[in-house]
């Protein structure tokens, strides 16, 4: 049998892989190398155990030879990678009623009757499919209760209860086996990652019986804590039991160390725990893991089970991985790799407690991850006062625009009725740490009335607490227990290695000195995307650009826009200053000028005291500026020709903060980028006022500076003559949420209403706004980037999209020979890691 590749004894040099037996079996594998007390134990390969499903069974007999006579043998899984699970084990197989006669007089026969008695339920329940229901009648575990047990067998199955161990085995077998190729076992799996076709192995292996008269149990100990990943011993110990009862809720285990609080394993059995101890850290250090070690103690003597991996939140990933590179047991690199880069959001961001009962409202799409709790509130105004009463809450609107940014920044998280992953709301709230749930469809929004109507029927009303689940899409009554965020020094440490091993930059969308701090106290390396619009949107500023926007000349704009001026200056001497000398790319002003002017008759109404204009006059001049489609209209570049006030004045802000920031500071060295470009003469025009207003503010302020000019590649016509674009820039930054919606001809904002019909059924693999197109918009960029190099080799690309921070996204850009992708500031500790894996992968091939 040590020769046979599909059903072999597990010694040093059998031939057992992970990929051909499981996981369980390659560690028990190890563990016998280790020269651990491991009971003897047979491994079955995927390939046998897919033919124990067809009908053809191994040699029985073979298979029990390997063990001693009258052993008891437990089967337990083996899948490829534990988190797929498998079908629960079988103890015990191997009892009847001679074996259950002489153990009777070796262990007792209250042991040797528990024994039997869990074979024979774990019988029925696995192999007859037997309702589990029927033993809940029995009370104890005495002679009583196994014989009324296979009374009850009997009864249902309308045979006796199998005594030959060879058939109990062979029924275990095919049992483990069908199940686990059915089509529930085959979706679970899928759920959790695994292939359709994965396979199964089993593992039979010697009971160490852990019920007896002598000091007999079973228990598990591991070195971490699973929460924190801190160094801990914890584990527990149940005496006179087997397998994992220790961790039933409803034993009564012991401490595994010494503890004021009652009896532990540790002052039991000295030397089996100091054994346990030492076999457990050694586990760690040549299986390079923290393991979780699965233990049996017979008669006084320790039986080393099993050893899996430490079951681990996502902080105590980070920890671990680093702590093992830390002690030198595995490399840097090889911790990078171990940590799943959107696991770090759960370190980002508050999160509910993995065990807090929810209260499921609704769902929508989980547009920016984290958790909060609040009371409803129905517009901005009151999430302000709400703030100023520091009273948390939930802003709810239909969907969000840029008059809603203050109530954002004051509530704790925003719940949209429409929107998609790249809606105002999404990108707003990666961009400042808020969780966001938008698009829900199964929630009924009466914004006037301030109710939500929830999927069952409930009515929510302004003041109800909810809490919003932004990683899982969830909206929940109530408050359910958090997890806090956690950046310890293990994070900042990783997030250091990862610096060191990446080899494209990672910058940071941030529109205010705020995000520009996040963005800084994240290591960003610069600034990719500095959308300057929202800086118009506070109260004081948003009167003046409504007023410039009522000009009737380009000289009442200049005089409008001259208020505006220091307040720009200010914003970005700022950023400049928090930055550091980093670069900073600044967007010019992209949205069209409604969205700056009120829709409501109310609204209407202020704005034309404040200006001191006629209700007519207000209502004509927000008439004329509408647009069917604005989203294709008059904004950005379009904008800047129509109404270049507008830009000259930007760029007088930045080359003024770009000379005040550098006087007790790092040279600063802007970049200014044109959005929405579709043509030469587009660049042509804008770069021509840019380059004369800098002139003059060197002039009028004595100083030198220098700036770059770059353009925002949006539409698929600037993609496509990219090579003409080139030579009038320094860089082209490739806007991906845009560039996808005119692409597809999609409403990134509408889009949500219907995507999950569109994934479910094949016509698109993934949301393209959630997860970059690399065949249709990676297409575009490919041929952006390559004509444009083609002019300008020295030409810096970049995409500054929301899909900067998604992984797969990073590995086609860096493909590309892209310089840096830009994403939101809570999104860049998720981009340094992804990047360095790739740069990782590439070096190790």
């Amino acid at each position: 049998m040590q020769n046979n590749p599909d059903t072999t004894l597990v010694t040093q040099t059998a031939p057992i892989t992970a990929e051909t037996h499981g996981g369980r079996a390659k560690c028990l594998q190890r563990l016998v190398r280790l020269d651990l007390p491991v009971p003897a134990t047979v491994a079955l390969s995927f390939d046998a155990v897919h033919n124990i499903a067809s009908g053809q069974l191994p040699d029985i007999a073979a298979i029990l030879s390997e063990f001693p006579a009258n052993a008891l043998v437990c089967v337990r899984p083996s899948s490829q990678d534990p988190d797929w699970g498998g079908p629960g084990a079988v103890l015990n197989i191997g009892m009847n009623h001679d074996r259950h006669r002489e153990l009777c007089e070796t262990l007792g026969t209250q042991a040797a009757s528990k024994i039997f008695l869990r074979f024979v339920q774990g019988y029925a329940v696995h192999v007859a499919r037997l309702d589990p229901d029927m033993f809940d009648a029995i009370d104890g575990e005495g002679i009583e209760a196994l014989d009324a047990t296979l009374s009850a067998y009997e009864q249902e199955t309308e045979e006796p209860f199998p005594e030959d161990i060879g058939t109990q085995l062979a029924g275990v077998l095919k049992s483990m086996a069908r199940a686990w190729e059915g089509t529930s076992a085959r979706l679970l799996r899928m759920a959790k990652g695994a292939p359709a076709d994965a396979g199964l192995g089993l593992v039979v292996q010697q009971m160490a019986l852990g019920v007896g008269r002598g000091e007999c149990g079973s228990g598990v100990l591991q070195l971490v804590n699973s929460e924190t990943g801190l160094e801990q011993i914890t584990g527990r110990y149940l005496r006179q039991s087997q397998g994992r009862d220790a961790l039933s809720p409803q034993a009564e285990s012991i401490f595994i160390t010494c503890d004021p609080r009652g009896a532990s394993f540790e002052e039991l059995l000295p030397e089996c725990f100091a054994q346990l101890k030492s076999h457990a850290a050694l586990m760690r250090a040549r299986l390079r893991e923290e393991m979780h070690v699965e233990f049996t103690i017979d008669n006084g003597r320790l039986h080393i089970l099993d050893g899996v991996r430490v079951t681990r939140s996502s902080r105590a990933t980070v920890r671990i991985a680093v702590q093992l590179a830390r002690d030198g047991i595995i490399t840097r690199e090889e911790a990078l790799m171990r940590v799943e880069p959107r696991a770090l959001n759960e370190l980002l961001h508050r999160q509910i407690a993995t065990d807090a009962p929810r209260d499921v409202l609704g769902h929508g799409i989980a547009a920016s991850p984290g958790a909060a709790t609040g009371r409803l509130v129905f517009s901005a105004t009151e999430a302000q006062a709400s703030a100023a009463r520091s009273e948390p809450c939930i802003l709810v609107r239909r969907e969000t625009s840029p008059e809603d940014i203050r109530g954002m920044h004051a509530a704790k998280g925003v719940l949209t009725e429409r929107g998609g992953i790249t809606s105002h709301a999404a990108v707003i709230g990666r961009g400042i740490g808020l969780p966001c749930v938008v698009g829900i469809s199964d929630m009924r929004f009466q914004i006037e009335n301030k109710t939500i109507q929830a999927s069952d029927g409930r009515t929510l009303r302004e003041g109800d607490v909810v809490t919003i689940d932004g990683t899982s899409g969830q909206v929940l009554m109530g408050a359910p227990d958090m997890h806090e965020a956690a950046l310890d020094d293990a994070f900042q440490e990783l997030m250091d290695w990862a610096n060191e091993a990446s080899d494209i930059g990672i910058r940071a969308n941030a529109d205010t000195p705020a995000d520009a701090q996040t963005a800084r106290n994240f290591n960003a390396q610069g600034i990719g995307l500095c959308r300057t619009e929202h800086m118009f949107f506070e109260p004081g500023r948003l009167t003046v650009m409504r007023e410039m926007i009522f000009a009737d000349s380009s000289k009442d704009r200049r005089a409008s826009l001259e208020r505006l001026l220091p307040m720009q200056r200010d914003d970005f001497t700022q950023l400049f200053r928090i930055m550091q000398g980093q670069p900073v790319c600044i967007r010019l002003f992209d949205p069209p000028l409604h969205e700056f002017l009120p829709t409501s008759r109310s609204g209407q109404r202020e704005l034309a005291e404040a200006l001191d204009l006629p209700l007519s006059t207000v209502m004509r001049r927000v008439d004329s500026l509408m647009e069917y489609n604005p989203m294709l209209g008059m904004r950005g570049v379009r904008l800047g020709v129509t109404v270049p006030e507008i830009y000259e004045m930007q760029a007088r802000a930045i080359f003024e903060a770009t000379i005040d920031a550098s006087v007790d500071g790092d040279p600063v060295v802007p970049e200014i980028m044109i959005p929405l470009v579709s043509a030469k003469r587009e660049v042509e025009l804008v770069r021509g006022r840019v380059d004369a207003i800098a002139t003059a503010v060197r002039n009028e302020r004595g100083a030198e500076f220098d700036y770059r000019l770059g353009v925002m590649v949006e539409t698929p016509r600037a993609a496509l003559r990219a090579a003409e674009i080139a030579p009038y820039c320094s860089f082209m930054s490739f806007g991906t949420n845009d560039l996808t919606q005119m692409t597809y001809g999609l409403s990134r904002d509408d889009a949500g209403r219907f995507m999950s019909t569109y994934v479910k059924q094949g016509v698109f693999p993934e949301d393209p706004f959630h997860t970059l197109d690399v065949d249709g918009v990676g297409e575009l960029i490919a041929i952006g980037a390559g004509r444009g190099r083609s002019v300008s080799p020295d030409l810096v690309l970049s995409i500054c999209g929301e899909h900067g921070g998604n992984p797969e996204s990073i590995a086609f850009v860096r493909q590309a020979g892209f310089d840096y992708v830009s994403c939101s500031p809570f999104r860049v500790p998720v981009a340094r890691l992804a990047a360095a894996q790739l740069a990782i992968n590439h070096k190790t091939g």
